[in-house]
């Protein structure tokens, strides 16, 4: 069988970044102006009055301290609470596919490789901008690659079922070499006037290459041992925005046409099956759970992440076994466990194991099992 590696690995950072400080300020002043605006309302027992944010709130229930955003100053004005980014013409690179093909060049470089070597495009992400044309095929346009391209969307576990659809074309050779392009603006699909979900989104793009073993010129790729996707569906965390809103003028700019979630019953049910996942996934593969060098886990919590860690090692264990950048990049969808796993890697050795495993709305799980060539 046709061996597989990740040869490359690449990182979008935007140049803004909100502090929990700020953001509370922000949110606090539109609650300020909800409260005052529905004061009668609030006072016969008709509506229930907002409550105050606060940094310590936000810190102790996700582990985020920072965000970064494509816009702050949108985000930050109470009379708006949501990000500026204005449409632009059809002739004009979009902003999803602009940022996603910023961190293809650079995996591409990290890879050893040009847009000429790659054959294959999958964006997968958990909101693209439109419908079509795909901003895969936006993407491989930018960058000059051949082959072809197509979107994916499993919501935060997009970029681990995109890693498994890249292997399987590499595998089957219908692909020599892929790229899986996570570009996240999540700031546009948050409600930031929620006080349980306004500090768990930022913005980022993402990608990684995928080749055959035999084209790979990477000192030091990560060959894919084996992967694994699981979906079960649940209501928990959904997001209703889409083409059909406008058919029924009741439910436009409600509520439900941004992301929600029942966080206590993600929180429950998720971990212990992300858990059991690694675990049966790396002992099918043969692979001790002893011998996981690394977790780069999702990162949509630090509560979560401190959990599925301990109950697939079985023990304590230390943030250089599960690393965490929720702290400065806070919840970035599917790109998650991939910043982690591209900042969180060079002190691997030959033979050294780990996994990249997301999760998320479905409910999706994706794991992918990596070793140090």
């Amino acid at each position: 069988m046709q061996r597989v590696v990740i040869s490359g690995t690449g990182l979008f950072t935007p140049e803004q970044s909100i502090s929990n400080d700020e953001l509370v300020v922000a949110f606090n002043a539109y609650v300020q102006r909800y409260n005052a605006a529905n004061a009668e309302a609030i006072a016969a027992g008709t509506l229930q009055p907002l409550s105050d944010s606060s940094s310590e709130f936000i810190e102790k229930a996700s582990g985020i301290k920072s965000r970064y955003v494509i816009d702050k100053t949108g985000v930050l004005d109470p009379a708006r609470m949501a990000p500026h980014i204005a449409e632009r013409p059809d002739d004009q690179i979009g902003i999803q596919a602009e940022i996603g093909a910023i961190a293809a060049r650079r995996a591409l470089t990290s890879a050893g490789k040009t847009p000429a070597d790659v054959d294959a495009v999958i964006v997968a992400c958990s909101n693209m901008q439109r419908a079509y044309p795909a901003v895969a095929i936006e993407v491989q346009q930018a960058l000059g690659a051949g082959g072809y391209a197509y979107d994916m969307n499993v919501a935060c576990s997009s970029a681990t079922f995109g890693l498994q659809a890249a292997v399987d074309a590499v595998r089957s050779g219908s692909a020599r070499c892929v790229l899986v392009v996570s570009p996240e603006i999540t700031s546009a699909h948050l409600e930031w006037r929620d006080r349980d979900c306004h500090f768990i989104f930022g913005d980022v793009a993402t990608a990684i290459v995928v080749e055959a073993a035999d084209t790979c010129t990477a000192a030091s790729p990560f060959e894919v041992l084996g992967t694994r996707l699981q979906t079960q569906f649940s209501n928990a965390i959904r997001n209703n925005f889409g083409f059909l809103n406008r058919c029924d003028e009741s439910g436009v700019g409600s509520r439900d046409k941004l992301f929600r979630q029942e966080g206590r019953k993600v929180f429950k049910e998720v971990c212990p099956m992300v858990a059991e996942q690694i675990v049966s996934h790396a002992g099918d593969t043969g692979i001790e759970v002893a011998a996981l060098k690394r977790l780069w886990l999702h990162q949509a919590n630090i509560n979560m992440n401190e959990l599925i860690a301990k109950r697939v090692l079985g023990r304590e264990f230390s943030r250089t076994e599960a690393p965490v950048i929720l702290d400065e990049y806070a919840n970035t969808s599917s790109a998650g466990s991939i910043i982690a796993f591209h900042k969180y890697q060079d002190d691997f050795v030959a033979g050294d194991v780990g996994v990249i495993c997301s999760f998320g709305a479905g409910y999706s799980i994706g794991s992918v099992i990596v070793r140090r060539c």
